[in-house]
């Protein structure tokens, strides 16, 4: 990451065909079409952001994030979705991203950073416990 100029931006739904490459990434099986569909809708919630990662003005990375008030956490931001570009992996960008992501928390008073990560991804376990992160639970889904 030497000599790279790295920055954090909110991006908006006018992103959305730079936020597809990254989509496509994580949901292959999915077509273009529900994924946009998907992403313009995410943009409709106000409790939503996208947060981008730029390396010498080109994205390289991308995260969701929501926003929620929990019992147990108070104000909580959750990612989803993040992903940095297959092709610069174990560079460090993870990691400063989520670092500014974190401060980024910080300076709007929220108290935790929750994130899922699917069981069969222990790279991604390995990476968040490095980081701070901890297990809770178990995450469970059913579609309806």
């Amino acid at each position: 990451m030497e000599n790279h100029n790295i920055l954090m931006k909110e991006l908006s739904k006018n992103d959305f065909k730079e936020i597809l490459f990254f989509a496509k990434k994580l949901n292959p099986e999915k077509t273009d079409d529900i994924l946009n569909q998907n992403i313009f809708d995410m943009f409709e919630f106000k409790n939503y952001t996208c947060f981008g990662l730029f390396q010498d003005d080109i994205l390289v990375g991308i995260s969701s994030a929501w926003t929620t008030v929990r019992f147990y956490s108070g104000k909580q931001l959750e990612l989803d979705n993040v992903i940095i570009d297959t092709e610069i992996r174990s560079s460090g960008l993870g990691k400063t991203f989520l670092n500014l992501i974190e401060n980024w928390a910080k300076e709007k008073s929220y108290k935790t950073i929750e994130l899922n990560t699917y069981v069969q991804n222990g790279r991604s376990h390995k990476f968040y416990f490095n980081l701070g992160y901890s297990i809770l639970g178990f995450h469970f889904q059913k579609y309806i």
